[in-house]
């Protein structure tokens, strides 16, 4: 298994050097179908994809009420999530008002074990001209991976 990442070709204006550069980003496979996850997890636990999506959606509503409480919420197996915000800064304290609130986001922390699967899982880079067009392919090996940590 190994993480997919485009490196295409294109004209970056910012920056102290302006230029032609190879700007990175992962290349996105098709979503999975929900009714698919529930399907390999019965398949891996023995327990009917009904009665896992029934524990799931219940899951997903405690998740969602405790979250939105102001909880970091665990998510086993996977990490944490807690619902963030960012916002523009005032220096008065008469200028505090929820409409500097520009953006309501998710913030999940992996726990370790995600982290080390991903830290070490190869990397694959195709790279492209501004047409699409393929140049190369790099994957990383061990030694790669190594300088990562």
């Amino acid at each position: 298994m190994a993480i997919k990442v485009i490196a295409q070709r294109r004209e970056v204006k910012l920056g102290k050097n302006p230029g032609k550069k190879f700007v990175m980003r992962p290349d996105l496979y098709s979503p999975i179908q929900e009714k698919k996850v529930f399907s390999e997890a019965s398949t891996h636990s023995g327990i009917s994809a009904g009665v896992i999506k029934a524990a799931w959606d219940a899951a997903g509503e405690v998740i969602r009420t405790w979250a939105t409480e102001g909880h970091s919420v665990p998510l086993p197996g996977l990490g944490t999530m807690r619902f963030g915000v960012r916002s523009k800064a005032v220096e008065n304290l008469e200028d505090v008002k929820t409409n500097l609130i520009t953006t309501r986001r998710i913030v999940f922390t992996p726990n370790v074990d995600v982290k080390d699967e991903l830290k070490n899982t190869s990397i694959q880079i195709t790279c492209l001209d501004e047409e699409g067009n393929v140049l190369k392919r790099v994957t990383s090996g061990d030694s790669l991976r190594d300088r990562w940590r």
